[in-house]
């Protein structure tokens, strides 16, 4: 009886094997020559060179997330003692899978990718994982899967290019913010500065703030580090997430306002080409060095205000003084 038994798991590994090789099989042929193209080509640009950092994180977390592939009734706690995480798989949630709305998704992936790939259209080809990666799951294991999976999957939404009509109507006023917020403050700080549109001069030199400095390709991916920033801190309170929500795009904004301001100052004290050489790759990690560090330190401010009030309830509810 225990060599039969010994025998139960590596059967149970053995057919789930045989399950999600072919799912890995066909993702691999439809979305390794994506890849492939986009590290030989987009990622290779100073304004998408966050999309390999996307996809590495998402298929990390997914990694972290992999004892949800595992049917409910497979489960046991042979599973709690290799260390796998159990804690998106609760035996609550439904397990059945859904074949209707997991192959509208997964169909609607396919065309989305099959288009894209045609036509060149990377919205599509890229996009197209998120619908494909959500169907297979409802159709193999059911919405308790979809659940467990949401955030890597979704995060793979900061891989996919922004359209170019929305580049074009962004671009132009955070040029135009950018320009005025620095010209503005190097003023109140004493510096040689007027401003022309989005020209700056500055002592002998002009200064043009170009598309990859308006930050919208900044804020965007800055807006997958926030989210990611929120998702592994898992605060409880509503409120306390919902600030840092709303608080990521303005964050983003003010540091790349520090950005292009140090841009200036490099090139003032110290010369056009070092405004331009080493400096401005630097530039970019100060970037978003601020912004997680403004976020981290919203973040440290609420809570200390939020530990402060709950307090202040607690006190007020022991000695018969709270609210009536």
């Amino acid at each position: 009886m225990n060599s039969a038994t010994s025998t139960l798991p590596s059967k149970r590994g053995l057919g789930q094997i045989n399950t999600w090789w072919p799912v890995l099989l066909g993702l691999a042929v439809l979305y390794l020559p994506t890849w492939w193209d986009l590290a030989h080509g987009l990622w290779s640009s100073e304004e998408q060179a966050h999309g390999p950092i996307i996809l590495i994180v998402s298929l990390y977390l997914i990694w972290q997330q992999r004892a949800a592939l595992i049917p409910l009734e497979s489960r046991g706690s042979n599973l709690e003692s290799r260390g796998l995480n159990l804690d998106s798989c609760d035996s609550n949630l439904e397990s059945a899978p859904k074949p209707i709305l997991g192959w509208s998704l997964l169909v609607l992936g396919l065309l989305l990718y099959a288009l894209g790939r045609s036509q060149e259209i990377l919205l599509f080809e890229v996009g197209s994982q998120i619908p494909v990666l959500l169907g297979v799951l409802l159709i193999t294991l059911g919405g308790a899967a979809a659940r467990a999976f949401w955030f890597p999957i979704l995060f793979l939404v900061f891989m996919i290019p922004l359209p170019g009509f929305l580049v074009d109507a962004l671009t132009g006023p955070l040029k135009q913010f950018v320009s005025v917020v620095a010209e503005n403050v190097l003023y109140a700080v004493g510096y040689p500065v007027g401003r022309s549109g989005v020209i700056i001069n500055i002592g002998p030199y002009q200064l043009m703030v170009a598309d990859a400095c308006s930050g919208l390709h900044s804020i965007f991916s800055l807006s997958a580090l926030g989210l990611l920033y929120l998702h592994l801190m898992r605060h409880a309170s509503l409120l306390r997430n919902g600030i840092l929500l709303a608080s990521i795009v303005p964050i983003a904004i003010a540091a790349n306002v520090i950005r292009v301001i140090l841009l200036i100052l490099i090139t003032y004290h110290l010369g056009d080409e070092a405004g331009q050489g080493f400096a401005h790759q630097l530039a970019g990690l100060v970037l978003f060095m601020a912004a997680l560090l403004f976020l981290i330190g919203l973040d440290g401010v609420l809570g200390l205000v939020m530990k402060t009030g709950t307090r202040g309830k607690d006190q007020g509810a022991r000695s018969g003084h709270g609210p009536v």
